[in-house]
């Protein structure tokens, strides 16, 4: 557990810091874990085409279904990990969730890195995979709790900066050390380049505080306070928060144990929003683009190696589009934005199912279905993709909020991985039609979304989960009454 020792530790190497400096560092230090998770999802793809080749040539003579396989395997694992991190941060704090995470995260990278054969690779990809799904529900909430109301929006969706900024580092790093590396051996040095964001993270959570509602939730009062007097600017903003804090915690405490909290109808119901905006998230299809892209172009008439390099303009277009969508989500709420990119993402789609059933395959073709492409992965990266991070730092009450968010991050991965699963044998069986499925899809997460979703944007963690507990309440008795 987080200890007063650790404490003191924090205190002496962030005293000389400012307060936007000290949350700036602090957030810094938990996206390492996003940067680890946005790596080892990205670097899966230039590794492959030499992981496939014999092994005499430095290969691990992979076949198209051990292609998945080991693809697959992290998806899995990142499942596992998100719902199983959700208890131990509950339990034990999110700084000692993230420095096990850490570990987790070195030890899957070197052990990918020197896998001798496929079943060892297999295992390697599904601990890594548990780093990867344990950062991914961890860190929101982290930060979260860290940042306060006014800063929460843009500080969280930096979590979701770092995942695309780690994809376009890892499509950089395979771009270059495939042309500059001549070496059977270039797919382990790939991998083992993801243990430097993990070691980062490791180390750097030995010089960041705890969360101080996490503190305020097990009874550590005055460490909490005295946390909170060095990431808020007043002592006024200290006071409201720590208020607000001690009467959550003790209107919790009186109320029922987590174990009854979770049988509670209403707390069921948010689960399903929760789960609700992972199939939101998921089946927009952007993985199908980011995973896909090359072969979605190539069927246009674009070459090889123009196809593959498309996939960097992925990574690009995605990290500028965060960029943009961390300014905006601080301006707009959750439901505009969600609804916004929504819309732009059912376009997209349509126009891009368009260009492919009905222009001829030339390279006018190819610039319009990749015109489309980078038009959905803006809004997506945008509008949909840092909101949903952030929603899960923000719907779930706190003495729950780590299993649930776990648990809703968990569902996502399975989403991640249905889509990732079903999207080539749609295409090959529906051909373009695909995207016109993926478009219906998403019309019903727009009515979802504006029919379900509260909006939480400018309100404090703990009049959010007031009001989540008000309005899914009345649900209840609202179907009693009917």
């Amino acid at each position: 557990m987080d200890t007063s020792q650790q404490n003191s530790d924090d205190d002496s190497a962030l005293s000389n810091l400012t307060v936007k400096q000290r949350i700036f560092f602090v957030v810094l230090v938990a996206t390492m874990g996003a940067l680890a998770f946005g790596y080892d999802t990205g670097i899966i793809s230039g590794a492959l085409p030499f992981m496939t080749l014999p092994l005499d040539q430095g290969g691990l003579n992979l076949t198209p279904f051990t292609e998945g396989l080991v693809t697959s395997s992290l998806i899995f694992g990142a499942a596992l990990g998100a719902f199983l991190s959700g208890y131990f941060s509950d339990r034990f704090g999110r700084r000692i969730t993230l420095r096990s995470l850490a570990l987790i995260f070195v030890l899957g990278a070197i052990g990918t890195a020197l896998a001798p054969n496929l079943h060892v690779m297999v295992a390697m990809r599904f601990l890594l995979g548990i780093a990867v799904g344990g950062g991914s529900s961890t860190v929101p909430v982290f930060i979260a709790e860290i940042a306060g109301p006014k800063r929460r929006a843009p500080l969280v969706s930096r979590n979701e900066l770092m995942i695309v900024s780690g994809q376009l580092l890892a499509y950089v790093v395979s771009a270059v050390m495939s042309f500059t590396l001549n070496d059977p051996h270039l797919w382990r040095y790939m991998l083992a380049m993801a243990m430097i964001p993990g070691a980062l993270l490791f180390i750097g959570t030995f010089f960041v505080p705890a969360s101080p509602h996490w503190m305020v939730a097990e009874g550590r009062i005055k460490e909490a306070s005295r946390i909170l007097h060095k990431l808020r600017e007043t002592p006024r903003e200290v006071k409201k928060e720590m208020t607000e804090m001690r009467q959550h915690a003790k209107a919790a405490r009186q109320g029922p144990s987590a174990r009854e909290l979770l049988q509670e109808k209403w707390i069921l119901r948010l689960l399903l929003v929760g789960a609700g905006l992972g199939i939101v998230i998921q089946f927009t299809g952007v993985n199908a683009f980011m995973y896909y892209t090359p072969v979605i172009l190539k069927t246009t008439g674009m070459g090889t190696n123009a196809s593959i390099a498309a996939t960097i303009g992925n990574g690009i277009v995605s990290v500028l589009a965060t960029m943009v969508g961390i300014k905006a989500v601080g301006r707009f709420g959750r439901r505009t934005m969600l609804m916004t990119g929504l819309t732009v993402v059912i376009a997209m789609q349509l126009v891009l199912g368009c260009v492919l059933l009905l222009m001829p395959q030339d390279m006018t073709q190819s610039i319009f279905a990749l015109a489309a492409i980078l038009v959905f992965l803006f809004f997506m990266q945008m509008c949909i993709s840092p909101v949903y991070w952030l929603l899960m730092s923000e719907l779930f009450p706190m003495k729950v909020r780590g299993v649930l968010t776990g648990a809703a991050v968990s569902f996502q991965w399975i989403c991640n991985a249905a889509v990732a699963f079903a999207f080539p044998p749609l295409l090959s069986a529906t051909g373009n039609g695909a995207f016109f499925i993926f478009a219906a899809i998403n019309v019903g997460s727009l009515i979802f979304v504006i029919t379900m979703l509260p909006e939480t944007k400018g309100k404090s963690l703990e009049q959010i989960e007031n009001e989540m507990r008000e309005r899914f309440s009345e649900q209840e008795q609202d179907q009693q009454t009917a």
